[in-house]
């Protein structure tokens, strides 16, 4: 069954107040009639760099209260994706709209476990999610210059002071720092060779960053695997960079950064990852948004 015809897709897009701007997601509250077939279709005729897709949560997930708890999957256009962070966001502010009401949720994603807490502040709902336990590795340096000539960024262009690195927190991602912001705006690669490595490589996105002060960073992610040019805010590479900037010790284990992301695409929006003492995980946050069809 390629799709069911009553299924209701809503638009949110995360990480911004304004419907222009952060990332727009598709989000299917009940996708209990649909098989991979109709998700992925669904996802390819929204566009959407992910859609996301709940049914019931696996058995003992989520303790006695009903609605809090889901399994939850993601599709792109072309594939379906481990754990997408700005559709988390999404579900879940659209799970408090529609559903339940602020308050804590909790996910069953193919990457493992990810609880999200809804607040409304100042007439805004913000949902916070807590990655699962991330990981940072070394990128060989014949990945990295095949990477970097598909980006068409020579090796002096990078900032010496964030080496690249693949960091995991629910998927992998390379993080490349350039040295300024112009390096960052400028940004022109080469598709199908960059697919290529990143299809090699098991990664979701290139996490390319540019540092503007101590806790605040622009950001901006090619997502070709996805069959996307640029995903407009993401929050699992978020996440990622989160794990990233406490393990090479540019962040503090108290630490709260600013990511700004979309602005190059002219979808500004603003990802807030917080980092805390004793705890491995990686804490995403923003708002989210209806948008129209």
């Amino acid at each position: 069954m390629p799709q069911n015809n009553t299924t209701e897709v809503l638009r949110y897009t995360a990480f911004s107040s304004d419907p222009s701007g952060g990332n727009p997601a598709g989000v299917v509250l009940d996708a209990s009639g649909l098989d991979d077939a109709g998700m992925l279709a669904i996802a390819a005729g929204l566009g959407y760099s992910e859609t996301a897709f709940l049914t019931a949560p696996p058995e003992g997930l989520g303790g006695d209260e009903p609605g809090r708890a889901y399994t939850l999957r993601f599709f792109s256009p072309k594939a379906e994706v481990s754990f997408c962070g700005h559709a988390t966001v999404a579900t879940s502010v659209a799970l408090a709209e529609h559903r339940g009401g602020p308050g804590d949720y909790v996910f069953a994603t193919p990457a493992g476990t990810v609880p999200v807490t809804v607040a409304e502040a100042d007439g805004e709902l913000r949902a916070t999610l807590s990655s699962v336990e991330p990981q940072v590795k070394p990128v060989g340096d014949a990945d990295l210059a095949e990477a970097l000539a598909a980006l068409d960024w020579p090796a002096t262009n990078l900032d010496p002071a964030l080496p690249p690195r693949i960091a995991f927190a629910g998927n992998d991602h390379l993080v490349i720092a350039a040295a300024t912001r112009e390096r960052l705006a400028d940004l022109s690669y080469d598709f199908d060779r960059l697919e290529a490595l990143m299809q090699r490589l098991g990664l979701t996105t290139l996490q390319l960053v540019y540092r503007a002060s101590e806790s605040v960073f622009h950001v901006r992610d090619p997502f070709p695997v996805g069959g996307v040019v640029e995903d407009p805010a993401t929050g699992a590479a978020a996440a990622a960079f989160g794990a990233y900037a406490r393990e090479l010790g540019i962040a503090k284990d108290e630490a709260v950064l600013t990511l700004h992301q979309g602005e190059d695409m002219g979808r500004p929006g603003v990802l807030t990852v917080t980092l805390r003492a004793g705890d491995p995980r990686v804490h995403v946050a923003g708002t989210a948004v209806p948008i129209s069809a």
